[in-house]
């Protein structure tokens, strides 16, 4: 008899530990960590996943979890999971694999999530030198649809998602990516000039044995320990992939990775409800445990093929990504602009950073006049499906970035009127966001004639 429906290959029980799973989980890229399972081109497959920090936030009304948050822990991920072809022959180095997303979800029994932003010094976010106090929201889901108690009044759609999902670097791009990002963090500061406007720290996140979780290998032998000390983060999105946060990689989309080692032993986790363009809190999406199912091909020779090294070796390539068909529908939004000119006044030079920053700042002071608290709409807007462009990035010397914001997910009007910005009762949103105080000695950056 044929079977139906999705293999499950890798279980995830949320009350055990990253490292107590059946299936052990890691938090590193790295050619020699072991595949915990093989599924062949055609197969659907089903993958289960912890939230971002292995269970480390919680469900619990208070943000001290998020302001002492072990960032060195990032990200607990599903896999490595090996993919063979009807043959038995795994995909090669050179080789796009395919990931086409059937389904995916909440685990069921943990329909929940959180948007935070972690404390000023330890992990900030994109407007930390702003808001650099950890803050959370819990966030419940009915079916399709979130909302929650700590930011009231707002209910939408998600468009869930895996934040990460890429394949196995080769030892030869390991290095690359360790070179290029050992010299950011060594010399950034005194480099570029970016820094002084964007106060997000480490400006790369190395290599490090602390938090490190390695899978089937077992912490403490000879090879946990080299492989530890080289293992790249899973921050960033790179070459492989990786943790690039693209929020309409949804139901019926597909991924096409290049593959750098024998097998492709791709992973994925950091599971997203929902999420804005960007991600602005950092912690930014409606993060939470979930599933995946999935069906991988290969197309042989597809690096050389189709993707095209933009830098000087052939592994200086990026993935392709196909949008799925099913997303939600808004038919009304209201748009903020910003320009390359920050909050001091100084103007920068088709700085999109800049633009975007300053469209957001403008998003979250305008949505504070209808009865919310800045940083309620700083995570609204980390987690609601708004839509941010570069709308210009040739017209010296302002590059225009837009945030669009779907009016439907509110229930109240929030268009500007000839009347004044309603005011009453109903619109007094109790609770706030749970929140803690900032305990460091950073400047606050000030804008001169925002609200209070």
């Amino acid at each position: 008899m044929a079977q139906y429906g999705s293999r499950l290959i890798v279980p995830i029980d949320v009350k055990k530990k990253p490292w107590e799973q059946k299936l052990p989980l890691h938090n590193r890229w790295h050619p020699d960590i072991p595949p915990v399972a093989e599924v062949k081109v055609g197969e659907a497959f089903r993958v289960e996943m912890v939230d971002f920090s292995g269970g480390g936030i919680t469900q619990d009304y208070t943000a001290e979890d998020i302001k002492h948050a072990e960032q060195s822990i990032v990200h607990y991920l599903s896999g490595p999971i090996r993919v063979v072809d009807e043959d038995g022959t795994p995909a090669k180095p050179g080789d796009l694999l395919v990931v086409e997303i059937l389904n995916l979800g909440p685990l069921p029994g943990d329909e929940w999530g959180y948007t935070a932003t972690f404390d000023r010094e330890n992990g900030g976010g994109f407007l930390t030198d702003h808001f650099p106090c950890a803050t959370k929201a819990i966030w419940y889901f009915e079916g399709i649809y979130a909302y929650s108690p700590h930011i009231p009044g707002v209910r939408f759609p998600g468009l869930t998602h895996p934040g990460i999902i890429g394949t196995a670097p080769s030892l030869e791009l390991l290095n690359i990516w360790n070179q290029r990002e050992r010299e950011l963090e060594e010399n950034g500061l005194q480099t570029l000039k970016l820094c002084e406007v964007l106060h997000s720290r480490p400006l790369a996140n190395l290599p490090t044995t602390r938090g490190c979780v390695l899978g089937k290998i077992e912490k403490g032998t000879p090879e946990w320990e080299k492989i530890a000390r080289e293992a790249a983060r899973t921050i960033p999105g790179r070459e492989n992939g990786g943790n690039c946060d693209i929020k309409n990689l949804s139901r019926g989309s597909k991924i096409y990775l290049p593959v750098f080692v024998d097998g492709a032993n791709f992973s994925t986790g950091d599971m997203h409800f929902s999420q804005g363009d960007g991600e602005v809190s950092f912690c930014g999406a409606i993060e939470m445990s979930g599933f995946l199912e999935l069906k991988c091909d290969i197309i042989r020779g597809g690096m050389k093929e189709y993707l095209t090294p933009m830098g000087p070796t052939p592994l200086h390539v990026n993935p392709i990504f196909e949008i799925g068909p099913v997303e939600p529908r808004f038919s009304e939004w209201l748009v903020f602009e910003g320009i390359s000119v920050d909050e001091s006044g100084r103007q920068h030079y088709l700085d999109a950073s800049v633009a975007y920053k300053r469209a957001v700042l403008n998003a979250i002071d305008y949505l504070s006049k209808f009865g919310y608290s800045k940083e309620q709409v700083y995570l609204l807007l980390s987690c609601c499906p708004c839509e941010g462009r570069i709308s210009g990035i040739v017209d010296s010397p302002n590059a225009c970035a837009t945030l669009a914001i779907p009016t439907a997910i509110f229930d109240q009007d929030i268009r500007p009127k000839n009347n004044k910005v309603p005011v009453g009762p109903r619109l007094v949103r109790k609770p706030d966001v749970l929140k803690c105080t900032y305990d460091g000695n950073l400047p606050i950056t000030k804008n001169p004639s925002t609200s209070t």
